[in-house]
């Protein structure tokens, strides 16, 4: 069976998100001053062929553990659609 899992990678809340420092800065300057922090991540699918979801979650937590994600200075987060 092919399962859609999601990994969502983001920066540990510790580290400068330099990315989401410029969005917030170019969502201050567009007069959006609600908005107090933004942070920057990825959102991965993958599709995956495999005989239950345990199987299918171990992969892609494998996959994040190996490749997609940095530990030293993401997290990241394996869900099953």
């Amino acid at each position: 069976m092919t399962y859609t899992v999601q990994v969502k990678v983001m920066p540990l809340k510790d580290l400068l998100d330099p990315q989401g420092k410029a969005v917030m800065g170019g969502l201050q300057n567009l007069g959006l001053k609600d908005i107090t922090d933004v942070r920057i991540g990825k959102h991965i699918d993958l599709q995956i062929e495999a005989s239950n979801e345990e199987e299918a979650l171990a992969s892609a937590t494998a996959a994040a553990k190996k490749l997609l994600a940095n530990p030293v200075m993401e997290i990241f987060d394996v869900t099953i659609n």
